[in-house]
This record gives C-alpha cells, structure tokens and sequence, in this order.
C-alpha cells in the first residue's frame, strides 16, 4: 500500500492565537529520523495508510454523526489511563446500544499494535466505533455491524508558553446541550454544539470559550472541564451540569488529593469564575492548561497561579512515570 500522503497530524480541538499559523503536528518526534514517517491507521481489523484509509458514505457514523469515540494520550511508551478510557467508551456504547464488535482485550491490543505500526511514543489516539454501513434511513436497524477505527498521530494543542502564560476565555452564548436531549456524558461523533460554541470563541478572538447550561451555570469548555481556584479551594461543575466525566478531571482529583487541597463539586456562575484567585482547563488534549482571563476580566493576579502551576507539574510527572507499556 503504497503512498506519497505523508500526514498523519489529528487535531482534537483549535489551537491559541499564537499557534495558528503552525503546523498541528509536534515533529520533534520523527524530525531526528530525517522524514515523517506515514501514518498507518487502523480500520477494523486492518492496517492502511493514510492516502487509503477510507469509510463508507453509507455509515452512519458520517451521515448522522451515529458513533462514539475517545481522545487517549500516550507518553515515553506508555497509554496514560487507558483502562478508564476503555471504560468510557464502553459506557458510551452502551447508553446509544452500539454493540463493539470487539472485547477490551481486543480493543487495547489493537489500539497498541496501531501505536507500534506508527513507531511512535509521545502521541494522540482517536478511537471511534461508528454504527457502521445502513442505507440513507436514521433506523439503525439497517447497520449491520459496527466499524471500528483507531488513528494515531503526534498533537501539539497549545505552545508550552500557553501553559506558562495562560489562555484568555469567552463565554459564549452556544448552550450545553440538555442532558434530556443526548446526555453530554455520551462521547458521541456529533460535537456540533461544541464546534458551533468553538466558532464563537474564534470570531472573538479567544483562546477558549465556557459554555452554560440551561440554568445559566457553567458546563465546562468547548472541549475541557473547568476549576476554578478561591481561598484555596478547588472547585469544579458537577457531572450534572453538563460537564465531561473526563479522565483528565479525576487525575486532578488524585493530585488534589496528594498536595492536600479539596475539590468541591458545585455549581458555579460566571460571577464566581470571574472572582477566583487561579482558574484552570482539563482535557486529554489541552492535558492541564491555566486561564487567566475570562470575558475581559483577569483572573486573580492576571498570571497562572502557583496551585496551578503544581497540578501541571504533578500531571506531567505522571504522565511520563505510568501507563499501560506499548513496547514491552
């Protein structure tokens, strides 16, 4: 399977202002090697390159967004938290009733294997199960079998001088979707309220963009979940309020845990994000990331504050130091 498609870069969200004008991927990896190597991705069951990798028109995954899927981040070898994406997954799967036509075994060997076909060990992973191919109906009933896709790239979210200096946030006016229309807990391939939000924060000029529930409280990010830091007290948005059970938000737990710092689950208001001493971003993309200005307001001092600054240090110490071995 020959090609000259030399890419392989997958973007999980849009970049700061300074990074704009740069290229996604974090070469680094593959630039003392003298070449980019082209990416293999793997499609149910099988190994293609980029240039060949392709889906149905016919899937319903790409004509009603009927799919589910996970971010995952390998570091120094190691897949950070694999276990608990697997198991988002799966939740995801069941709450839509998509059967993976596979085990967890299965799924995580050959989400490996796609790791070591690219000779990679710093990346991203995308893992999607789709509805698979029906006819041009909504009746899932028409999906024979689920399709199962994992790529595999190098991802450079923000300039490290982002988490050195901070990002600048707008509130946008794009609602969360309401947990009685599709449970935002569900992963699924249509983010379109996430990208229309995204939008906002572009045509503003921001880095990011908090997004409201109904009630008017803040749900989370367009694609990260929110502390904010007051008297030393760390406080996050409930799961009922719209926000992501992400895997990067229960590490932050862990590591509050550790440095001996409570995180309260509440509902917060802008006027409280507004009034914090330190606010900061989690996501598997944007790892541990700190705001320092939200709707033109700076938080606290304007510059990213030490409890920060210890979660981004801690996180990236156990990012490097455990995970499940890829090349064992």
């Amino acid at each position: 399977m020959k090609t000259t498609d030399v890419g392989g870069t997958v973007m999980d969200e849009p970049k700061t202002r300074e990074a704009t004008a740069k290229a996604a991927v974090d070469s680094r990896s593959t630039a003392s090697k003298g070449a980019v190597k082209e990416s293999m991705i793997y499609i149910d069951g099988k190994f293609y390159t980029q240039a060949n990798a392709k889906v149905s028109v016919f899937d319903h995954g790409l004509l009603y967004g009927d799919g589910i899927f996970e971010g995952i981040r390998f570091y120094n070898g190691r897949v950070f938290r694999l276990e608990e994406h697997l198991d988002r997954l799966w939740d995801s799967a069941r709450s839509i009733c998509l059967e993976i036509p596979m085990s967890k075994h299965e799924m995580t060997e050959a989400l490996l294997e796609t790791i070591r076909q690219n000779d990679l060990r710093d990346g991203y992973i995308r893992q999607i199960v789709t509805r698979g191919v029906g006819n041009l109906g909504l009746n899932p009933a028409h999906c024979e079998r689920p399709s199962v896709i994992i790529i595999v790239a190098t991802v450079a979210l923000y300039p490290e001088s982002a988490y050195k200096n901070g990002l600048t946030v707008i509130t946008c006016a794009t609602r969360r979707t309401n947990s009685a229309a599709l449970n935002p807990a569900v992963k699924s391939l249509n983010y379109l309220n996430n990208v229309m939000a995204r939008i906002e924060a572009n045509l503003a000029g921001a880095d990011e963009a908090l997004m409201l529930n109904d009630t008017g409280n803040v749900a989370e990010c367009t694609a990260d979940n929110v502390f904010v830091i007051k008297r030393g007290q760390i406080f996050t948005p409930p799961i009922s309020a719209g926000a992501l059970r992400g895997i990067t938000r229960s590490v932050v737990f862990e590591i509050a845990a550790e440095l001996g710092l409570k995180v309260t689950e509440t509902d917060i208001t802008r006027h409280d994000v507004f009034i914090a001493d330190e606010c900061f971003l989690t996501g598997t993309a944007a790892e541990v990331i700190p705001v320092i200005k939200v709707d033109g307001r700076p938080i606290g001092t304007g510059k990213p504050g030490p409890i920060s600054a210890r979660m981004i240090a801690r996180f990236r110490e156990l990012t490097r130091e455990s995970g499940t071995e890829i090349y064992s």
